[in-house]
């Protein structure tokens, strides 16, 4: 099922989620259509149970990236800690990124990948509920969304980057959300 769900990534990566097969998704693997079937009762089965798999990678990649522990380190040492391994993990994960994306994917797919983006979102508000806990509750949540969007908004350069201007995007992608973040982390501060 492995080898499955490997060539559906790599699938999903190359073509999109709306114009992935089975039968390329088979294809890819070595495996015949029927052997697919015999796991995943189609397309959609497959995607979900790639994105759960993401989801537990993401968990274990991320995990001292999002430790509460960093919160106070300067603010642009704190983004190359968290975005660092997030920009690794998509790059070695394209089919990620494009489940994440894709605007074809159907509203079932769309709640099975719910996971993942609250992962990255409860991770991002405790960071910043340690860093800035004079900003309300409310406003650090519309901080997290917003760096979230942000950075996935800057997601598809980040992948179509070639790993000679990597640095120079990642840095700049950084810059972006440094200047975002300097100021929402520090409204309300009582001084």
């Amino acid at each position: 099922m492995g080898e499955l769900l490997d060539a559906a990534a790599e699938v999903f990566a190359t073509h999109g989620y709306a114009k992935a097969s089975t039968n390329a998704i088979a294809a890819a693997a070595g495996a015949s259509p029927g052997t697919l079937y015999q796991f995943f009762r189609g397309k959609q089965e497959i995607a979900e149970a790639l994105m759960a798999r993401y989801v537990e990678r993401l968990e274990a990649a991320h995990g001292a990236a999002f430790a509460v522990d960093g919160a106070d380190l300067p603010l642009r040492d704190l983004l190359d800690r968290v975005l660092d391994p997030i920009i690794a993990f998509d790059r070695a994960n394209p089919g990620f990124h494009i489940l994440l994306a894709d605007p074809g994917i159907t509203p079932e797919l769309a709640q099975a990948k719910r996971p993942a983006q609250e992962l990255i979102f409860q991770h991002l508000d405790r960071i910043f509920a340690a860093r800035a806990p004079h900003l309300p509750a409310a406003e650090r949540r519309l901080a997290a969304g917003v760096a979230i969007h942000m950075f996935r908004g800057l997601l598809p350069l980040i992948m179509a980057a070639s790993d000679d201007d990597l640095p120079a995007v990642a840095r700049e992608a950084k810059q972006a959300l440094h200047a975002y973040l300097a100021v929402a982390l520090e409204q309300h501060r009582s001084t």
